[in-house]
Formats: C-alpha cells, structure tokens, sequence
C-alpha cells in the first residue's frame, strides 16, 4: 500500500488516538482510511448534486469533518 505523509492539528490526532483506544478502529490507518472513504463518498454526491440540481438550489454541502463526527457518534451509538 502507498505511504503518505500529511500533518494533522493536534485535535485531529487526540480524535483519532482517541478512536483506536476506544476500540472502534484497530489502527489509526484504519481512522484515516474510512476519513478518506468519507470524504469521498461526500465529494461524489456533491459532484451528483451539483449535476441534477440548478443553480437556484440552495447548497448544503457539509464538511468531512463534520460527516466523520456524525459518523463517529452512529457508530458509538450502535456499539
């Protein structure tokens, strides 16, 4: 698998040391792997929206971090 180097904010860090210690990933690659599925997934959809919708649509678009966060808690909560 390519490796890749990038710097997060020391918030960004304690959440995904906190994610592994809670059990939830077993990795913190595992973290950073379904952040980036996320993100993906979001950029689909916003590129999907932007195709159907007109310009007169109000945008919704939300942040990866925000959609990591919601994800996080489901998961916490289905735990």
């Amino acid at each position: 698998m390519p490796m890749v180097t990038v710097s997060i904010s020391p918030q960004q860090a304690a959440g995904i040391r906190a994610a592994v210690d809670n059990g939830g990933y077993a990795s913190s690659s595992e973290v950073v792997r379904e952040a980036l599925r996320l993100w993906d997934t979001a950029r689909k959809l916003n590129e999907f929206r932007d195709d159907i919708l007109d310009d007169s649509a109000p945008s919704g678009g939300r942040c990866v971090a925000d959609m990591f966060a919601d994800h996080e808690a489901e998961r916490r909560r289905s735990a």
